[in-house]
């Protein structure tokens, strides 16, 4: 079993990012074994055919679990995680379990992750068992909401079963 952790923070090094890791670990008991953070990949999102982004998307693609993370900005996902997504082939993610997690300020976007996270990873293929999870930005490490998610998740994951 693999599960990857893919944060679409402009800021290197995020909340966005930790809360994707605590997902992971909350789920599995351990690190993911990929972590990329979207912004490390620089310019090369802006062209196709750039080499890191083509490496960071085949990682993804072979994952079995892939938590997708965003903060919320202008009441959506980011727009760095969206040429992430773009460089993702048509149902590229066929197979791969997604888990749409969003931070924000205030429960004001507490859907977005439901109506526009989970819509382009399903466009993708991916399997989204669960609706997304938002979490608070400055308090998702206390927020009981994301041991619960991992709790009511982690019997829809097969993979997580053994099977």
């Amino acid at each position: 079993m693999s599960i990857a952790v893919v944060a679409g923070n402009p800021k290197p090094k995020s909340r966005t990012l930790a809360a994707g890791v605590l997902l992971a670990e909350t789920l599995t008991g351990s690190a993911p074994d990929l972590v990329i953070d979207v912004i490390d990949l620089g310019p090369g999102l802006l062209a196709w055919g750039d080499p890191g982004v083509g490496e960071a998307v085949a990682a993804v693609v072979k994952s079995d679990v892939v938590i997708v993370a965003s903060p919320t900005f202008k009441a959506t996902y980011t727009g760095l995680l969206k040429l992430f997504l773009d460089q993702i082939p048509t149902d590229g993610l066929a197979g791969v379990y997604a888990l749409p997690l969003m931070l924000g300020a205030g429960p004001g976007h507490a859907l977005a992750p439901e109506l526009l996270l989970k819509p382009v990873l399903a466009e993708l293929g991916a399997i989204t068992p669960a609706r997304g999870l938002y979490l608070i930005d400055k308090t998702f490490a206390e927020d009981p909401a994301l041991p619960a998610y991992a709790d009511r998740v982690r019997p829809l994951l097969p993979i997580l079963r053994g099977e």
